[in-house]
């Protein structure tokens, strides 16, 4: 995704590295020489250490440092639509959160899965993407102004199955595989997931993902006609299909040859972009941005996986120092080890396993392929994010709090599921190279 400098308006390296390192010093209590800029003070400045790895490989980490707490993240106080106004809150899943330079100045988006009125999850079925944007992380936050594009429509919402009427010959709005449908066992079905916007060489895109409970399950990219706001339509590339191939996935209520890659992600450098599909697989998109090459055989990450390696979700790169993370989500199994403690890890589902917590893991390498290190637990409970730098070069990753499975499900706590969270992150330098949530400093 364009988070990359070549996509940003510059920044002089050492009013980046004073900015962010000046931060941590901040957070680590260090003396006031070393959150200067000089060269003298730089030579000074310490970052946050890592932490050791759990043993063996595949364990999680679950100290609370490493959770979204008060100190560190905060709920976005997005515009509420008309739907929200009883929780006084937006329901959101998947969130995503980020900042461009446009025209010279800082625009914030932020989107994510959604659901309509009347349902408690976004499915079988919902009603499409909802955008707001804001001149600072911490607002005021509005949603994008659509009104001008479809004055009837609910404002903010950019894209929709329900805009299948705005089809003409040459433009396609909604594939037909992405249109509402009907069966005896859901009633009406098709959802979409995961929506990610980016500013790519001064166009807006979004990419995301139709649903379990759609005519075929993958991700398909937008491309916008207009400002973030739209008009959006279709890639050429996705008129039939969602981007891969099929193979046997998901719940059994799919179709046979309904599954592709779902929760697909977009990564920029420069000016070639590259598709990320969970939980493995990556694509060069076509100069045009219309398609992916190859559309066949997707090559993969070379990572370093657990064993056995769980279903991993939320695929997601960001580049940063230099070197290039993959994210992905993992779900925090705990089970009883023989001697009766609590053992957390990265396991695949089995007997005496419960699902705890959604968590971020991160890997790190000098290149977009791989290889990649061992992964490490970057955010407790921060599953399917991504990480952005906002204007002032700090470091920030996204949360939703799952309300499906785990800890955020548990009936005191799902209130506060489901939220567009963000939090800060600290870097360990160009030594250490890894993210977390920022921790205490003791």
């Amino acid at each position: 995704m364009p988070t990359s400098s070549e996509n940003r308006s510059p920044i002089h390296r050492r009013t980046l590295l004073a900015g962010v390192a000046g931060s941590l010093g901040v957070a680590a209590g260090l003396p006031a020489a070393a959150q200067a800029s000089p060269p003298e003070a730089a030579a000074m400045r310490r970052y946050p250490s890592n932490w050791p790895e759990p043993e063996p490989y595949g364990l999680a980490d679950t100290r609370p440092d490493l959770w979204p707490r008060k100190d560190n993240s905060f709920i976005l106080p997005l515009e509420p639509r008309p739907r929200d106004r009883d929780r006084g809150l937006v329901w959101m899943r998947d969130t995503y959160v980020n900042c461009f330079v446009v025209d010279g100045r800082p625009v914030y988006v932020a989107t994510g899965t959604t659901r309509v009125p009347g349902l408690t999850a976004a499915g079988p079925w919902n009603d499409g993407i909802f955008v707001w944007v804001a001149p600072s992380l911490r607002g005021p936050w509005r949603l994008a102004d659509t009104t001008g594009i479809r004055p009837g429509a609910e404002r903010g919402k950019v894209w929709s199955p329900e805009f299948v009427g705005e089809n003409r010959p040459g433009r396609t709005v909604v594939a037909p595989w992405q249109e509402y449908w009907y069966d005896e066992r859901f009633g009406k079905r098709g959802n979409v997931w995961a929506p990610e916007l980016h500013y790519f060489r001064g166009t807006w895109y979004i990419v995301a993902c139709m649903g379990d409970h759609s005519r075929k399950v993958g991700s398909f990219l937008l491309v916008s006609e207009g400002g973030v706001e739209g008009p959006y339509r279709l890639v050429e590339g996705n008129h039939d299909k969602p981007f891969g191939d099929p193979f046997i996935g998901g719940p059994d209520f799919i179709e046979p040859g309904a599954y592709h890659h779902i929760d697909g992600s977009l990564f920029s450098e420069g000016d070639d972009a590259w598709l990320v599909l969970h939980n493995n697989l990556y694509a060069r998109f076509r100069d045009d941005m219309e398609d992916i090459v190859p559309t066949t055989g997707l090559p993969t990450f070379r990572q370093r996986p657990y064993a056995p390696e769980p279903y991993l979700e939320g695929a997601y790169v960001f580049k940063y120092g230099g070197a290039y993370y993959l994210l992905q989500a993992a779900w925090n199994r705990t089970s009883v080890n023989p001697d009766g403690s609590t053992r957390y890890a990265y396991d695949p589902p089995g007997p005496g396993r419960t699902q705890y917590h959604y968590d971020a893991v991160i890997a790190v390498s000098d290149r977009f392929e791989g290889p990649y290190s061992k992964r490490w637990t970057a955010g407790v409970g921060a599953g399917h994010n991504n990480v952005f730098e906002d204007h002032g070069g700090r470091l920030w990753a996204t949360f939703f709090r799952n309300p499906n499975f785990g800890y955020w499900s548990d009936p005191s706590r799902v209130a506060d599921a489901a939220v567009p969270g963000v939090v800060r992150l600290e870097w360990t330098g160009p030594e250490g190279r890894r993210l977390y949530v920022q921790r205490r400093h003791r």
